[in-house]
């Protein structure tokens, strides 16, 4: 008998974390939505079995991306995104003026869009823990029992993707809901994998022959010298003498204090963030070497696996920012596993 094969549409793809969690955990991508061409064309790069539509989601005619892919409404197995997060962030909501007024708010309404016209059997939307406590959550529920949904108390999670299986501390926001019933969460792990276990096994930067591992660094010798002298193996510029100290960080002393910070070989990473090669970003020096990570280390840091090429076109800050966007590929494909097995399920007992 033939195998059935669950496919997947992935809206606001990125560089494709979400879409190689979903194929690793058996699904068939068969499209990728994402506005920013270099996105765009790492996915391509990565997923060339699947196609990206490289547009505004705004644009996108549900009918005929239906159409394109021989599916009629109800037909498709799994509607999963990310609607871009910045106007929620802790980073943004900073400045409630530019939050209220930010329209990247509202594209948590065009998954709704999609999702009234395709109805797919189940979706997965994934966001940041402060979008849990917005209005539109609410009118997000509403209108998916409307839709036939079932909204139980698995349907909004907060989950921290170290429990599953990333070198990472980063917690996320996961909307699940299918018109078939409850989807179960996966397992946490017992034992969390650590910035060692990511990361210590590569070549040295500058000699691995990765260009991702091997671009080269620009900093100040003031710089430098308080990169050498945080202490080893999880150490804080807080523990430097303070004659050392930038002037920024004597004005701001009790705030970012991972700023200039090293990671712990034996814990997970703190979360990989648009900023991750920038010491000045957050808790980015490398455990024992006098240097940020690289961006192949923040890479297999979120996850992805060391041959995942992100493209360089546009310079190492525009790959930083699309690492730290992704969705870490390990954390959805532990949760896109269930899904599988409710589909199977639900597969089975319609005796298709």
């Amino acid at each position: 008998m033939r195998q059935r094969v669950f496919k997947a549409i992935d809206l606001f793809c990125g560089a494709g974390g979400l879409s190689l969690g979903l194929s690793n955990a058996g699904f068939k991508v068969i499209a990728g939505i994402e506005i920013n061409p270099t996105a765009a064309e790492t996915y391509r790069v990565n997923h060339p079995k699947s196609i990206v539509y490289e547009q505004d989601i705004r644009d996108i005619s549900v009918e005929n991306l239906l159409r394109k892919h021989k599916l009629k409404p109800g037909d498709l197995d799994l509607l999963a995104g990310c609607p871009p997060c910045q106007g929620f962030s802790t980073q943004g909501t900073r400045n409630r003026a530019a939050v209220k007024d930010d329209d990247r708010n509202n594209l948590i309404f065009e998954f709704l869009r999609v999702v009234a016209l395709a109805l797919p059997k189940t979706i997965m939307l994934e966001n940041v823990p402060a979008l849990a406590r917005d209005w539109r959550i609410e009118k997000l529920k509403k209108e998916l029992d409307a839709l036939g949904y079932i909204i139980d108390d698995e349907f909004i999670q907060i989950k921290d993707a170290a429990d599953y299986g990333v070198p990472q501390r980063r917690k996320r926001l996961l909307i699940k809901a299918s018109r078939y019933g409850s989807i179960p969460s996966p397992k946490k792990v017992q034992d969390k994998v650590t910035v060692r276990a990511a990361i210590a096994h590569l070549l040295p930067a500058g000699e691995s022959g990765d260009l991702l591992h091997d671009l080269g660094e620009s900093r100040s010798k003031k710089v430098q010298e308080i990169i050498s002298l945080v202490p080893k193996d999880g150490g804080s510029r807080h523990e430097i003498p303070r004659r050392y100290w930038l002037e920024c960080h004597k004005r701001q002393e009790g705030s970012y204090r991972d700023v200039y910070g090293r990671m712990r070989w034996d814990d997970v990473a703190p979360t990989m963030t648009g900023g991750c090669h920038n010491p000045s970003k957050g808790r980015f020096i490398h455990p024992v070497e006098d240097r940020a990570i690289t961006l192949r280390e923040a890479a297999l840091l979120q996850s992805f696996p060391s041959t995942y090429q992100f493209l360089l076109n546009k310079g190492k800050d525009h790959v930083a920012l699309m690492i730290g966007n992704a969705l870490p590929p390990e954390f959805i494909r532990r949760h896109a596993q269930e899904y599988l097995q409710h589909l199977k399920e639900i597969s089975n007992d319609a005796g298709t």
